[in-house]
């Protein structure tokens, strides 16, 4: 069964270019992931600080050995010191 992910990111605005780099780069190395489908990031138009993924993944298995790649794990790292919350992540199946 197909996996889709949405995660909201804010990063805080000190950090921003930052993290955007670090997303970017997740970006490159994500689609080469033979369980990846879709990978795409957003920035929102009306907040710099605000990024959304939207994601489709072959199976859970997939998703599952994405967030262990060493990419992932360091964009974890990041998350209580420079983001203004934890991400917020929905996973879903079309209807």
């Amino acid at each position: 069964m197909k996996i889709y992910l949405t995660a909201l990111i804010r990063a805080r605005s000190e950090y921003r270019d930052e993290i955007l780099s670090v997303l970017q780069h997740m970006v490159e190395e994500t689609r080469q992931e033979e369980a990846c489908e879709l990978y795409s990031l957003h920035q929102a138009i009306d907040d710099d600080n605000l990024f959304t993924f939207y994601e489709i993944w072959k199976s859970q298995a997939g998703l599952d050995n994405h967030n262990r790649q060493s990419y992932i794990q360091a964009f974890g790292k990041l998350i209580e010191e420079k983001l203004q919350e934890p991400p917020t992540i929905w996973i879903t199946t079309l209807i």
